[in-house]
């Protein structure tokens, strides 16, 4: 399993923005996920939907290990 990060832009005019994380096998397992925690409000008006890999905060590089 992966963890998910789920961004959507709804509003139209005045674009608002949405984030939440979803945990799935893959990509499509997420979206679907993702398709069942929207809430209801806003479904109407998202225009965008982005789907990333959440980050492991603590595996994230902060550019230590690049110094000589």
């Amino acid at each position: 399993m992966m963890n998910f990060q789920v961004t959507v832009r709804y509003g139209g005019r005045h674009q608002r923005y949405h984030t939440f994380s979803v945990e799935a096998d893959d990509a499509k397992a997420a979206l679907k996920s993702a398709a069942t925690i929207l809430p209801l409000d806003i479904a109407a008006d998202v225009d965008l939907v982005e789907l990333r890999i959440a980050v492991d905060p603590d595996a994230r590089s902060y550019g230590e290990d690049r110094l000589p």
